[in-house]
């Protein structure tokens, strides 16, 4: 039996939640970018400014001088989340395999599910009808075989629609589009498959030989073969269950300076122990992320050999991880710092090695610290190197 995925699209999804509670935004040409900067660069676009001929990425000084009447938001990442979780509750209720790939973005795998909701399209329909009568956000939506197909679908129907990809027709659903719809086809491969090869569609990337495809595209030749003969094994991952304990901030601006993002590191490390204590958690892991003012996106990881709660025990190795990353001369727009696979809590005091009077000291003047922040709020008291961010 061959599988049906559902993708909900919902296009320019921060400004889509943020119409729903600012009705007057409709109609109007909107952008989402950080504010004080007209060098900054455009996160999201609605379909009215996309007709201004303004585009994602766009610096915003350039973008108002296209578009005077352009309306530019600050990015609101706790309304984005509301939204987000909103849609997921609403969507997990067709099936238990679905996955939000990025905000406005959720793959359905609804294979078996006839008896319940219909037909894959049937199922497709009633779910961004929910979504926008309840939720008043629209959207589209595609259906086919596997989650490339379905999503290719879901861009390329009309505002408001269902496209059905039928078993079969995926290859030749897709051979007329350009080649950079296929994922792993980056810009670089695309200069080289215009310049070199003449290749410009996706039906030609599939007609080439498995030579051809490895000089271009190396180790992702087969995988790339795979997917312009409209070929995706992938599964829809249910997300993520396993407990984390993550924080993250959008920079006033783009910033540079590394004492002001170490500082801002410190922060989110900071905020994350204290909920660490009160949890009684210590984790084994640790990661971060960073994104570019040019939307590029740096992910590292790391373990922590001796589970710890205190941030100075933590921010070391982050600190240490961060400073060997982060080598661009591109700003730094946003920040997200995260600790996951906890340890239980070990009841058992220590008889024999007592903590040093150093680190008892310093966890002291921490807990000191969590008390004046409880009863006066975060921002009562702050580190120096905290305070250098600003």
């Amino acid at each position: 039996m061959h599988r049906h995925i559902i993708h909900l699209h919902i296009p320019a999804f921060p400004i889509a939640a943020a119409r729903v509670c600012r009705p007057e935004l409709r109609g109007r040409p909107v952008a989402i970018a950080p504010p004080h900067s007209e060098r900054a660069l455009l996160l999201s676009v609605s379909l009215e400014a996309r007709r201004e001929g303004i585009f994602k990425g766009m610096p915003l000084g350039k973008a108002v001088k296209f578009c005077p009447d352009l309306i530019v938001l600050p990015p609101d990442q706790d309304l984005t989340a509301r939204a987000s979780y909103a849609l997921a509750g609403m969507v997990s209720r067709y099936t238990p395999l679905w996955e939000p790939s990025r905000p406005g973005h959720v793959y359905l795998d609804v294979t078996g599910t006839g008896r319940l909701w219909g037909k894959a399209k049937d199922t497709a329909l009633h779910v961004r009808q929910e979504v926008r009568e309840r939720l008043r956000l629209p959207g589209t939506a595609g259906v086919a075989a596997n989650k490339l197909v379905s999503h290719l679908a879901s861009r390329v129907v009309s505002s408001g629609g269902v496209l059905d990809v039928d078993y079969g027709r995926e290859s030749a659903f897709i051979a007329p589009m350009k080649a950079t719809v296929l994922p792993g086809v980056t810009r670089i491969h695309k200069r080289v498959l215009l310049e070199e090869l003449s290749i410009i569609l996706v039906r030609q990337v599939a007609a080439l030989d498995m030579g051809s495809l490895t000089l271009v595209f190396g180790r992702q030749a087969h995988v790339i073969h795979q997917r312009a003969l409209g070929i995706d094994p992938t599964p829809v991952y249910p997300p993520q269950r396993e407990p984390v304990i993550t924080e993250e901030v959008i920079l006033p601006q783009d910033e540079n300076d590394e004492a002001k993002l170490l500082g801002t590191l410190y922060s989110l490390v900071e905020k994350c122990s204290a909920t660490l204590r009160r949890r009684s958690l210590r984790p084994r892991r640790a990661g971060m992320m960073f994104r570019y003012a040019d939307q590029k996106e740096v992910v590292r990881k790391i373990q922590i050999p001796h589970g710890s709660a205190w941030e100075f025990d933590l921010y070391p190795a982050l600190e240490t991880l961060f400073v060997k990353t982060c080598q661009r001369r591109v700003r730094i727009r946003f920040m997200r710092v995260w600790f996951k696979d906890f340890l239980s809590p070990d009841p058992q005091l220590l008889l024999f090695s007592p903590p040093a009077k150093s680190t008892e000291k310093r966890a002291e003047v921490t807990r000191a610290l969590d008390r004046v922040r409880e009863k006066y709020g975060d921002e009562a008291i702050r580190f120096a190197r905290v305070s250098a961010k600003e």
